[in-house]
């Protein structure tokens, strides 16, 4: 098992990757909704100063900090669009693209992102994260996201479940699934490392080669690590770059040592 990490704008570094190189694709890119205000833990502490001690004490924040996510404002949308462009060339023949899209409104990206990707490549589908009670937000509060499917034409995108039962919503629990209220020290919009491996396993096997070029904190990059895929991760951020590569750097030590007689 390899993996790349690049710092650098995911849009300069897709250029470079060859023809052809990639087997998947699982990514979370930005979703255009936080920007310079923070993430919306933050924003209902400004909006809502009565909830800030309980919040805190969820989320394990001291102070309320805005953190700001690169390119996660009007931008992202034509980001992703962009990055889009490469992921027919870089795929092989099977291969797929599983994209985190969030949910509900009132900017309904996961919408525009499913056209985007049917145009691209071939949508396949829109699979439901059913998060559990009780999500973020103030009015039909966010208890769901969505991850959204797309493979390459040309021919039937790789599927290595044997049981006939992968419905196209994960209900709370499922295969240890469940949603991440983040700390202070974790990136604001975290996906929990089973919801990767979900969807490894139905598309990849070992050694299959795997790109997020919207690498965060890392996750995706330790799923593959711990499941024996090669890993090609880029992110723009130094500070979430840095926080990724060391969390990959570790999970790879600890498997090297877990495989030592």
């Amino acid at each position: 098992m390899t993996f790349t990490l690049h710092h650098g704008d995911c849009l300069d570094v897709l250029a470079t990757l060859p023809d052809a190189s990639v087997d998947f694709i699982f990514t979370d890119p930005p979703y255009g909704h936080n920007n310079n205000n923070g993430d919306l833990i933050h924003r209902i502490e400004a909006a809502m100063p009565t909830r800030l001690s309980r919040t805190q004490r969820i989320a394990g924040l001291e102070h309320g900090e805005a953190r700001a996510i690169a390119n996660d404002g009007a931008e992202a949308d034509e980001v992703f669009t962009s990055a889009l462009v490469h992921f027919p060339r870089l795929l092989r023949e099977g291969g797929c693209c599983c994209c985190c899209g969030g949910g509900g409104g009132p900017d309904p990206m996961f919408a525009r992102w499913s056209l985007a990707l049917d145009e691209a490549l071939e949508f396949k589908q829109m699979v439901v994260w059913d998060k559990g009670p009780m999500g973020m937000g103030w009015h039909y509060r966010r208890s769901y996201e969505t991850v959204l499917v797309a493979m390459k034409p040309g021919a039937a995108c790789r599927w290595y479940d044997e049981t006939g039962r992968v419905e196209n919503i994960i209900r709370p629990g499922y295969k240890g699934i469940r949603k991440i209220i983040p700390s202070a020290e974790q990136h604001p919009t975290p996906k929990p490392i089973e919801l990767v491996k979900h969807f490894l396993g139905l598309h990849t096997k070992r050694g299959a080669v795997v790109l997020d070029p919207f690498m965060g904190g890392g996750t995706t990059g330790e799923a593959c690590v711990e499941m024996g895929r090669d890993f090609i991760g880029i992110e723009l951020d130094e500070q979430w770059y840095n926080y990724a590569r060391h969390r990959i750097e570790s999970a790879d030590a600890q498997q090297r040592m877990d495989l030592t007689p």
